[in-house]
């Protein structure tokens, strides 16, 4: 996978990509939306039945808002800072900001009446997000801060919160690299700088960050860090947090400058507070990242085993003896199956086994080596190599399967993900229990499904499991689903395992989140959030509620909740 003179082929060099704007209801850009393949389409009804085609989406000119809430006061103060001409209170804006991608939010985007923030600030610059947040802390104002939109655990919904109006703080205009240490290998960029502009802008210096979750093509960087995203390279070059070596941040009650040398006992580090906060106590404006000289050579090579069971094992030697890979992932039978299917591959969709894919990169040699020793473990814990072939189309796809989603959803195919970690002495037990409880769910609501799983986070003493639900529901999805997602958070909680391995908490899982880190942590948390945003307007309902907000926002969903 390595072209004649030496460097990796374009189609696999995530620099290159370039984002049309978001589709404002669905995923990615509008030109690149699929059809499902006819081999899916025949498959579908065999595993799921027949379901009902959806009514058809409302147009993005037919959706019905609240008008603003913002008063004329309000709104002056706040482009007094950014100018008026980026504070939006169009209908059109508005709705581009009105949540994430995850399938729920894709559900409530095709309705004619939704909730949505009642304006958008996009401010220029670190010194315009303090001001905004200062002004919104004293005029009770929430603030949801907004990257690229990709939140799917409920990040990014416009609540009040109880208070009288909501905000989306757009970083859209907080982009560009600002220095690059190439002795240190050390680079610091605007929080708003996407993953294609990230990679563009460190590529043209011969470096690379290399983290490349699915996300990327529209996710920025300073959401990578709120989220703690772990990236398909997660192998080689570590979570996202594990990139970071500082942060600046701007709060309601001030601003900080986070990570002072590569090493430190200056007390707790309180720059990991803020990896994971998901907006909740502030904005991260500016991020600093390790990065290293972009690779001279990719390898790839896909593999099968005879089950799941075996290739775990198999990931589980290679992440215990640390052959190398840049990028290992499992698939087990069902998602390999239905991966084959989406190829034209029906005969070998509907047989038994799990695939494997390996990627490699860095120095030519040294790669190379990485990949014999790596092909030596899998191949002794049962696995079989079947060549490059499948693991470069992987390469060349993998940002792209969020399409096919939107192509089920039209088709009248329920589609969510959703993932969590475990140890590997736990990790196939966990997986039994919550595949159990999806379709355990969807069955006592009289619907089929089909349970998709695979692993592409791995550690040595554990790993990420990832999933992918397809149902055949005939009445309303997103009623059918909330018992099911509910069900299967309880058995992630009882089976050992984590709520979130990499997509967050938001909204979706703060409820749970007790459950994991126990009520010192929560009130740990809530303690940090009186400090840093004592009006308890930053992103209020994710991460943890703030003690700030009123009794009746307590007691009654706010004005745009879920």
């Amino acid at each position: 996978m390595v072209d004649e003179d030496g460097t990796a082929p374009s189609a696999t060099t995530p620099g290159d990509e370039t984002s049309a704007p978001m589709r404002w209801n669905g995923w990615g850009d509008p030109a690149k939306a699929k059809e499902l393949p006819l081999a899916v389409r025949t498959l579908l009804p065999m595993l799921l039945g027949r379901t009902p085609k959806p009514a058809p989406a409302a147009r993005l000119d037919e959706v019905e808002l609240e008008a603003p809430r913002l008063g004329d006061d309000d709104r002056a103060a706040l482009a007094d800072v950014v100018g008026s001409a980026q504070l939006a209170v169009d209908d059109e804006a508005r709705i581009r900001h009105a949540g994430g991608r995850s399938t729920p939010d894709l559900l409530r985007r095709r309705a004619q009446r939704q909730d949505a923030p009642d304006a958008v600030v996009t401010p220029a610059d670190h010194a315009e997000v303090v001001e905004v947040l200062r002004r919104c802390g004293e005029r009770g104002i929430a603030v949801v801060p907004f990257g690229g939109g990709t939140s799917v655990v409920g990040g990014l919904d416009p609540e009040r919160g109880g208070h009288h109006a909501v905000i989306a703080l757009d970083l859209g205009r907080l982009t560009g690299l600002v220095s690059l240490d190439e002795a240190s290998g050390e680079a610091v960029l605007r929080a708003g700088t996407t993953g294609p502009d990230a990679e563009r802008l460190l590529g043209a210096r011969g470096f690379e960050l290399g983290h490349f979750p699915q996300s990327f093509r529209y996710a920025t960087l300073g959401g990578f860090a709120a989220a703690r995203s772990s990236g398909q390279n997660s192998a080689g070059n570590g979570r996202f947090d594990a990139m970071v070596t500082g942060l600046r941040v701007a709060t309601p009650t001030g601003e900080l400058e986070l990570g002072r040398a590569p090493g430190s006992a200056a007390g707790p580090d309180l720059l990991r507070l803020f990896l994971g906060s998901e907006g909740a106590f502030g904005v991260i404006t500016e991020v600093r990242l390790r990065v290293h000289p972009v690779p001279d050579a990719r390898l790839a090579e896909a593999w099968t085993f005879p089950d799941f069971a075996t290739g775990a094992e198999a990931l589980r030697r290679v992440a215990q003896l640390g052959t190398g890979p840049t990028v290992i992932r499992l698939s087990d039978e069902a998602e390999t199956g239905v991966s084959l299917a989406q190829v034209g591959r029906i005969g070998k969709a509907l047989a038994k086994g799990a695939s494997a894919i390996t990627v490699f990169e860095g120095d030519a040699e040294l790669a190379a080596e990485r990949q014999a020793r790596t092909a030596q473990v899998l191949r002794r814990a049962g696995g079989t190599s079947t060549g490059p072939a499948a693991a470069e189309e992987w390469v060349h796809g993998r940002f792209n399967a969020p399409y096919l989603r939107d192509a089920l959803l039209d088709h009248g195919v329920f589609c969510e993900t959703l993932e969590t970690a475990t140890t590997w002495s736990n990790l196939e037990r966990l997986k039994r229990e919550v595949t159990a409880a999806i379709s355990d769910g969807f069955a006592a609501q009289g619907a089929k499904s089909l349970v998709l799983c695979h692993v592409s986070h791995v550690y040595p003493t554990g790993a990420a499991l990832y999933f992918t639900i397809l149902a055949g529901v005939k009445g309303e999805q997103l009623a059918a689903w909330e018992p099911v997602k509910s069900a299967v958070n309880d058995a992630i909680m009882a089976g050992g395992g984590t709520i979130s391995h990499h997509h967050g908490v938001g909204r979706d899982h703060a409820p749970w989140l007790e459950r994991e880190i126990g009520p010192v942590g929560v009130r740990l948390l809530r303690a940090v959030k009186a400090e840093l945003d004592p009006a308890g307007v930053m992103n209020p309902g994710a991460l943890v509620a703030s003690e700030a907000a009123t009794p009746e926002a307590q007691a009654a969903p706010a004005a745009g909740s879920r």
